[in-house]
């Protein structure tokens, strides 16, 4: 319907266009355009030629036509021509004249002025139509003198090509005329009526707007005039007969009594050209129709063809029916298929393609991309740089480059190719048997506890129950079986949500799962005596922070202390203490044991050499007085070492930066696939790092990547910074490299 109402519009404007046209060729013919020319008079020089027929010996011409700005505009002001002084006789026939020639294709129709003369001994005054040839038809003779300025007017039934003022010896050539006394003719206030009946010329001459396909926005035309009578005064280009953009060209002109007259005899130029620019933003999406029209100095008008041309300044809505071939779930492939449908365009541009980014992660962000095809409905074999959760943006762009990101539609992307850790619990099983499982990404799903004695090949499957404890973790957890004498082992296996399995028959701390069923001890004679309770305290403390859990920098120490008590919080002294660091998951290095002896009061500390993320355990085996005690859990995590170049640090909008660095790697090797590494910048509003890319190493630790700076303005300095990521068996935190500042003049 909308289309319908479209083609109407355009139909009923162009008609009127051609009807316009039609009215002004048939006023042209009827009465042909008119302009008229001041000359000497009104601070208006003159755009005449003086000649005279006796080779320069007998007559003199003299002009003066614009007096002191201020003063009476007709004050003095002349053209004369004048007998030569010291002469004594003319020739008959020999004359002066000032002459005033039509542009080429038009007449002179009137001729109105003010003249005056003083004439001695046969020279006259003639006005005249100068005719083809050089001939001259008097209409005006004066033959004695009159100095008052009189008026004097005169029409033509047709037009002529000139008009002249002659000071002439009006005798035969076999005679002559005296110049004792010194005659002259004089002209001022001339208003030349000239007839112009040809229309000027019309060209739309290129262009973005005509250059082809869909446009929008601000665009440009180029038009081209030409007019050989009076010249080009205005250029017009129209879109459906609708003005958008009007020129007007110079021309030497004045305005007299609410008139424009010319101040010469083509008082514009004969060839224009112009590049007009067109807002298309005000018009509807679809084809419209482009014109261009001149008008010169005496009213002509002429219009070029017309050219459609496609205009369309709308995004298109968002895709429809937006579905991710296998689902939205968790999976363990990193391929993603993504189909949608595309929105009716009606008459604006079709499809040509589909703008998406992805984000999430680990502040993972790849920048908007563009997939062209036109009517495109698809997206195959995207990727994620990592197992995490990510988001899909997506949203559609047309032929005429019109897209709005803001209309995008999100899809999840959920990818976990990472088994789930699993290991049997450090406390001893009582009635139930419990392995704790944690899964970073898609989360515990499923668990299974299973039995055999150590000499059987059959595994025996236990009822088994999920618990989930917290994000990403769980406890697996299945009754205690009746065991008879014997040893047994345990395994324990776990899915997570995207289908990675793992098996696990150890303990936390590394040890066998296994529960050695042996014959009860014989009946001690005599009771030994109780042993006291003991109490062992522990924490870490380095860099600025101290505690259970502990972070600190790079290639830092950090002190272990603590304090063994009796349970009333008396000191144990001289005790032997044991204490092993086990090294996070990825690390070269071997879990590590140390000695330490307690002080008097029971206290005791031990420094931590640097090295990678650990956890560390304390404990105290007894003695014949004091039964043992042990203080599990204390996490020590170490930051990553990074550094960051950038070259240059100083560059202009469009230009690229070089970041470089490495990641340090002790006691630890790097990825295979290399250490994924994400460029940050500090976004000054919140204060807060946001990612610019993200790359990996090589197998050194060493890497390089560019980015351009594509939309700053103006100048900005931008603080960057190099984040070693979290990363599946890296044994170590997240750590920055120290800011860079880069300077970007827009």
């Amino acid at each position: 319907m909308s289309g319908t109402r479209l083609a109407v519009g355009r139909t009923v404007a162009l008609g009127i266009l051609l009807a316009l046209s039609a009215l002004l060729l048939a006023a042209s013919k009827a009465d042909a355009a008119k302009y008229a020319v001041a000359q000497c008079g009104w601070y208006v020089g003159a755009d005449a030629d003086w000649a005279e027929t006796t080779g320069g010996a007998k007559f003199r011409s003299d002009g003066y036509c614009i007096p002191p700005a201020g003063s009476d505009p007709f004050d003095g002001a002349h053209l004369k021509s004048l007998t030569r002084d010291g002469q004594s006789t003319v020739s008959g026939t020999r004359f002066a004249r000032w002459r005033w020639t039509a542009p080429p294709g038009t007449g002179i129709t009137q001729v109105r002025g003010t003249w005056w003369h003083a004439l001695h001994d046969g020279l006259e005054q003639r006005l005249g139509a100068g005719t083809a040839g050089g001939g001259f038809d008097p209409f005006l003779t004066a033959t004695a003198t009159d100095t008052a300025p009189r008026d004097f007017r005169k029409g033509f039934s047709s037009p002529v090509p000139a008009f002249e003022d002659r000071l002439l010896c009006a005798r035969g050539e076999d005679k002559w005329c005296g110049l004792d006394q010194t005659s002259w003719s004089a002209l001022r206030a001339l208003t030349i009526t000239i007839e112009d009946p040809t229309p000027p010329g019309a060209w739309i001459d290129g262009g973005t707007l005509t250059d082809g396909g869909w446009r929008r926005g601000s665009q440009w035309v180029h038009v081209v005039g030409y007019d050989g009578g009076s010249g080009v005064r205005f250029s017009e280009v129209g879109l459906d007969g609708v003005r958008v953009g009007l020129v007007e060209y110079p021309c030497e002109k004045v305005s007299i009594g609410g008139e424009w007259r010319g101040t010469r005899m083509q008082p514009c130029l004969t060839k224009v050209d112009a590049a007009q620019t067109v807002a298309t933003t005000g018009f509807s999406d679809g084809p419209h129709q482009l014109g261009h029209c001149t008008t010169d100095f005496a009213g002509n008008v002429s219009c070029a063809p017309g050219r459609t041309v496609l205009i369309d300044n709308n995004p298109p809505a968002h895709p429809r029916a937006v579905a991710l071939a296998g689902g939205e779930g968790w999976r363990r492939t990193n391929d993603f298929d993504l189909g949608w449908e595309n929105p009716d365009q009606g008459p604006a541009s079709p499809i040509a393609g589909a703008g998406w980014r992805i984000s999430g992660g680990l502040g993972f962000d790849n920048g908007a991309r563009f997939a062209a095809g036109r009517d495109r409905r698809s997206l195959a074999d995207l990727s994620v740089p990592a197992a995490g959760s990510y988001s899909l943006q997506l949203w559609l762009r047309d032929e005429a480059g019109n897209e709005a990101p803001g209309s995008a539609v999100t899809v999840p992307l959920r990818f976990d190719d990472v088994r789930p850790e699993v290991a049997f619990s450090t406390e001893e099983p009582g009635d139930q048997l419990k392995a704790a499982v944690s899964d970073a990404h898609s989360g515990p799903a499923s668990g299974q506890i299973l039995y055999r004695r150590v000499d059987a090949d059959r595994w025996i499957e236990l009822p088994t129950k999920l618990v989930l404890t917290g994000e990403g973790a769980a406890d697996i957890v299945a009754p205690m079986p009746e065991l008879g004498l014997g040893t047994f082992v345990f395994r324990v296996d776990a899915a997570d949500a995207a289908g990675n399995t793992a098996s696990s028959s150890l303990r936390a701390d590394g040890t066998q799962m296994a529960i050695r069923r042996v014959p009860p001890p014989p009946v001690a004679k005599a009771k030994p005596a109780p042993k006291g309770k003991s109490r062992l305290f522990a924490r870490l403390r380095g860099g600025h922070g101290r505690g259970d859990a502990l972070t600190v920098p790079f290639g830092a120490p950090a002190i272990l202390s603590g304090r063994l008590t009796r349970a009333d919080g008396a000191g144990l002294s001289d005790r032997l203490l044991r204490i092993v660091s086990r090294p996070s998951r990825g690390a070269l290095v071997p879990t590590a044991a140390a000695a330490v002896r307690t002080g008097e009061q029971g206290g005791f500390e031990l420094r931590l050499p640097a090295g990678p993320s650990r956890r560390v355990t304390v404990s105290f085996a007894g003695d014949g007085a004091q039964e043992g005690a042990r203080r599990p859990g204390l996490e020590l995590r170490v930051r990553s070492g990074i550094s960051l170049r950038a070259a240059p640090l100083k560059l202009r909008t469009g230009q690229a930066v070089v970041l470089s660095g490495k990641v340090s790697s002790r006691g630890a090797p790097i990825p295979r696939r290399g250490k994924l590494v994400a460029i940050q910048y500090l976004e000054q509003a919140t204060r807060r790092w946001r990612p610019v890319l993200v790359t990996r190493t090589d197998h050194h630790g060493r890497f390089r990547a560019h980015y351009r700076f594509r939309y700053v303005s103006g100048a900005a300095a931008i603080r960057l910074r190099a984040t070693a990521l979290a990363e599946e068996r890296w044994p170590y935190a997240p750590g920055s490299s120290a800011p860079v500042t880069v300077r970007v003049q827009g």
